[in-house]
């Protein structure tokens, strides 16, 4: 009988787009460009080469995500920039990546043209910009996407080795199916609905592979059978009896949350601060904007109007 033992393949690693306007913090050159044009940007850029730049509003999640690598083995995260950047002007980038130590050694700079035909050439699993048209673009090749805004002025960078990563539930991680309901149909029809599909499993919405990439990552990274460096949370404005199918969907795809909270109308702000996340996703632009004050926020593009959002929940 042979004797050897059959070699298992790693998962593929989690492979996040970051542009250089998300991972640090160009908005006074973004300024300059959009006041007075592509030549003052370049002198501008050109000018402070060698001076670094400022931290952005993905980079601590970032940061604390490619901490995660175990020296000498496998990369569990792999992180591209992707930036309409000349090539020319990499290098003001790259010398701020090797600044702060972050291990990120590839990247695309398209000279002012869309990155988003280059995300499924990088097999990207989540892209993180705030330039709107190449989050769609993302989007429409299949990735997670977020459009962020400005850093917060109370973002969390407490000592420890966790990345904590907090997501909204229907048109994030699940499809809008529900939303759909809602909207339509009002919320005693929405409620019946849940209650009568409670152990039915949501379909995956724009997050939902994102999320279960992330659960693999959980269990690479994680302390035991229960705990884990990654922390999943699940902010919603479900309340009973409409949190029952959030928790069967999860149970069964296999993607158990370390925390849920299932808001209501109460605002998501205070939670997300009690629970120190790094970065939180949602498609509605009022709880991103009011959460964008003490966390790194993400807008999914979703198909709500912004000036009329959904809260599927009862006061």
């Amino acid at each position: 009988m042979s004797s050897e033992v059959l070699q298992v393949d790693p998962p593929p690693p989690l492979v996040i787009g970051v542009s250089t306007r998300a991972l640090f913090n160009l908005e006074e050159e973004h300024r300059v460009f959009q006041e007075e044009g592509v030549a003052a940007y370049i002198k501008l850029q050109l000018e402070r080469e060698k001076t670094v730049l400022e931290k952005g509003t993905a980079f601590e999640v970032i940061r604390r995500l490619l901490a995660l690598n175990p020296e000498g083995a496998p990369r569990l995260v792999e992180v591209i920039v992707m930036s309409r950047n000349s090539p020319d002007l990499s290098l003001r980038a790259f010398h701020s990546i090797e600044h702060y130590g972050l291990k990120i050694e590839r990247g695309s700079f398209t000279s002012g043209r869309s990155v988003a035909p280059f995300i499924k050439a990088w097999n990207i699993d989540l892209f993180l910009s705030n330039e709107e048209e190449d989050v769609r673009g993302a989007v429409a090749a299949g990735a997670a996407a977020a459009k962020l805004g400005a850093p917060p002025s109370e973002q969390c960078e407490a000592p420890g080795d966790e990345v904590r990563i907090a997501l909204d539930g229907d048109a994030v991680v699940f499809s809008d199916e529900s939303d759909l309901i809602y909207n339509t149909q009002g919320l005693a029809a929405f409620l019946t609905n849940e209650r009568n599909n409670a152990q039915v499993p949501m379909s995956r919405g724009p997050f939902g592979n994102f999320l279960h990439k992330l659960s693999v990552l959980r269990r690479q990274v994680g302390h035991d059978e229960f705990t884990s460096r990654v922390r999943i949370a699940i902010v919603t404005a479900r309340n009973a009896p409409a949190h029952a199918r959030v928790v069967h969907t999860l149970r069964a795809w296999g993607t158990p949350a370390d925390e849920a909270h299932f808001v209501g109308t109460h605002a998501k702000a205070p939670i997300l601060k009690a629970f120190g996340a790094h970065i939180f996703f949602d498609d509605q632009a009022k709880h991103v904007f009011g959460a964008a004050g003490v966390v790194s926020a993400g807008l999914v593009p979703g198909p709500h109007d912004p000036a009329n959002p959904v809260i599927p929940a009862s006061a």
